[in-house]
């Protein structure tokens, strides 16, 4: 599915629920996604799937990955985001991002990610909501920016319940969200490759958190940078890193 096609379908005007209705067939018909979805009961917690992430942040998450039927938010850089689509996508995965207009898909790419099997909705309307709820038919993760809103907890709980019967995996970011089964959180602590004043960055770190429902919050530390065969590989500390606090002095 093109990200162009995709932003072609996006809801606006008076036709919106005609839109909405086009979409919708649309997914259904995204192979190897939609047809499954139709008529799937929802599964217990136990007997979920998951979606595959980054390999330095797996340990961090329930089975090792972001769980079918779950909702997860987001706090940080985009560029966990990025690792999360190319990780799914690599895997086989459809994904799309909601209301993200200036996310970096070049960041994605470099790490691995597949195009043909990314939508882009850059701008949903006033209803960003109501999209994913549509796109949760036939993508296996969706990425939906609130944009600084505020959803509300009945709404919020409606979607939770249909991503669990779709069995797809739901990120929110940038705004406030309840009843999220995992919250996950992202900061750059350090840089590698810039001088005083000269060179280019070759690589960050990242301290990654990850907090579920009802258990303390888990962090791990890793390097994220380019590999000689291409992509990008998420790995354990790498101590010759400059903190962030003695780049931001120099």
């Amino acid at each position: 599915m093109e990200s162009a096609d995709a932003g072609a379908d996006v809801p606006a005007g008076p036709d919106r629920q005609e839109r909405l209705e086009q979409l919708r067939r649309r997914i259904a018909a995204v192979p190897g996604r939609g047809e499954a979805s139709t008529g799937r009961l929802p599964l217990a917690a136990d007997e979920r799937e998951v979606l595959a992430v980054p390999d330095g942040i797996a340990r961090l998450l329930p089975k090792g990955g972001l769980v079918r039927g779950s909702v997860a938010s987001y706090s940080g850089p985009n560029s966990l985001l990025a690792g999360l689509l190319a990780a799914a996508t690599k895997a086989g995965a459809h994904a799309v991002l909601i209301g993200m207009p200036r996310f970096g898909l070049l960041a994605a790419v470099e790490m691995g990610a597949r195009l043909d099997r990314i939508a882009v909705v850059p701008d949903p309307g006033p209803d960003p909501v109501e999209v994913a709820a549509v796109l949760l038919d036939g993508m296996d993760l969706v990425v939906l920016g609130l944009g600084g809103a505020a959803v509300a907890p009945t709404r919020s709980r409606a979607l939770v319940a249909r991503a669990r019967s779709k069995g797809a995996a739901l990120v929110v970011t940038d705004g406030h969200w309840t009843g999220v089964e995992l919250s996950l959180a992202a900061r750059v602590v350090g840089y590698e490759g810039l001088g005083r004043g000269c060179g280019r960055v070759r690589a960050v770190q990242l301290d990654v958190s990850a907090t579920r429902r009802g258990a303390p919050s888990r962090t791990v530390r890793v390097d994220v940078r380019p590999v000689a065969r291409g992509g990008v590989e998420w790995v354990p500390e790498n101590l010759a890193f400059t903190r962030l606090p003695e780049a931001v002095s120099r």
